[in-house]
């Protein structure tokens, strides 16, 4: 037992607590009965605030905050917790394709089939059925790491796929457009999901690019609302939400 608890602590003196517990910032902060609501034609929710991750054996979402810097292979680009909602986002990682030259590897680095990889689950609470637009809140520093997949209820249709990003290169903005084969820089209008029922539905994003930084989303069945900032307020219907993340000033370095 001596000899083991040395090796453990040595251990962690080789390779730093931060990648030996990077595991830790995959976890949920909220439970599985924490139902964020739908009022007046609009949702909004953290990315962070997923009640679990699935399909998460190749690329896991990561945690990123004042506190929480997972290191768990290649990363190159730092943290951007600076005007981040809730001080906090998430990251897919590792990010083995960072550029046109890196190998795509389909099933490992990038999944152009919905709900593959990386899923994250959230429930969301609809009192007015009808269409939603889907916006998101990413950061994109290159040219490999700016597309998403949304789906509802299990299903990934068509227009929840290819989420994409082009313009606002290293800052947080919100995108609502398809990639399409016409224009790979996206469409708008093209993106969003049709709920019939009123009730609790279960919203899930999955992984297109590895190295995606996603912060917030929302719902909106306004087809000209362009969110502003960091979007509207979080509304929950049901359950308790965890204290904020410290407020950062600055990006911090990355450990």
């Amino acid at each position: 037992m001596k000899r083991g608890k040395h090796f453990f602590l040595a251990l962690i003196l080789c390779i730093g607590a931060s990648e030996l517990f990077a595991q830790d910032y995959t976890n949920a902060i909220v439970r599985d009965d924490v139902v964020f609501e739908e009022n007046d034609g609009m949702v909004a929710v953290e990315a962070e605030y997923f009640f679990k991750q699935s399909k998460n054996d190749i690329r896991q979402w990561y945690r990123t905050s004042k506190n929480e810097q997972a290191k768990v292979g290649r990363d190159e680009d730092g943290p951007h917790c600076k005007d981040a909602g809730n001080n906090a986002y998430l990251e897919i990682l590792p990010d083995t394709r960072v550029t046109h030259d890196d190998k795509l590897i389909a099933g490992e680095n990038f999944s152009n089939n919905a709900g593959m990889m990386g899923v994250l689950h959230y429930k969301v609470k609809i009192n007015t059925p009808g269409r939603y637009y889907v916006w998101a809140r990413a950061y994109s520093a290159g040219a490999e790491d700016n597309g998403l997949h949304v789906g509802i209820d299990g299903a990934w249709p068509e227009t929840g796929q290819r989420m994409q990003w082009c313009e606002g290169k290293h800052s947080w903005r919100w995108e609502s457009k398809q990639r399409t084969a016409e224009v790979h820089c996206g469409e708008p209008y093209l993106i969003y999901l049709d709920i019939e029922k009123a009730g609790v539905h279960e919203i899930t994003f999955s992984m297109r690019e590895d190295g995606f930084e996603f912060d917030r989303f929302l719902l909106t069945n306004e087809k000209e609302f362009i969110p502003q900032g960091i979007g509207p307020d979080v509304k929950i219907a049901l359950g308790k939400l965890p204290e904020s993340y410290p407020v950062v000033t600055e990006n911090p370095v990355s450990k």
